[in-house]
Order: structure tokens, then sequence, then C-alpha cells
């Protein structure tokens, strides 16, 4: 387990192995930290091991990224292209 705490961004990072995850014990004894830091108006956030690979993980984000890029674009310029044709013949 690795604990960090951000006190500039009054968030508290709890990095959990595979192992600790599934630990009932281990997860009862962070409660008194939850209650610490939440009475000091931080964000705790807990992080859990996967079960799956990294690297396919990862890949998947990034292509999926890509593809959301490339839509976002083709609706900017679609956008851009309707306004401009709209103003086309319009005298100021």
């Amino acid at each position: 387990m690795e604990i960090d705490v951000r006190h500039d961004k009054k968030r508290v990072n709890i990095w959990l192995t595979r192992a600790e995850s599934g630990d009932v014990e281990l997860r009862g004894s962070l409660e008194p930290l939850y209650k610490k830091y939440k009475a000091k108006k931080y964000l705790v956030a807990v992080y859990e091991s996967g079960t799956e690979s990294l690297e396919d993980s990862v890949r998947a984000l990034l292509l999926f990224n890509k593809v959301r890029l490339r839509e976002l674009d083709a609706n900017r310029l679609s956008t851009e292209a309707a306004v401009e044709s709209s103003h086309e013949g319009v005298q100021c």
C-alpha cells in the first residue's frame, strides 16, 4: 500500500495492490484515515490494482481518445463550414 497526501490539492491517494484490495481487515483499518481527512475536507481516493493487462488497457484508452478527437474535430469543421455558408451572400 502506498499513501500519497497532497496538501496543496487537499487530496489523499491510496494505492492498493491486488492482494491488498481483497483484504477486508486492511480496508477496515483505513476507516480512521478516511474520517481524519474527511474532517479536513480532503478528497480520499483509493486506487486498486486491476486484473487486466495494463498495456492492453492503455492501448485501448489511447485508441478511444484518438477516435474521439477525430470525431470532435470533424464536428467542429462541419459547424464552421455551416456557419461560413450561412454568411455567404450577406452584406455587412
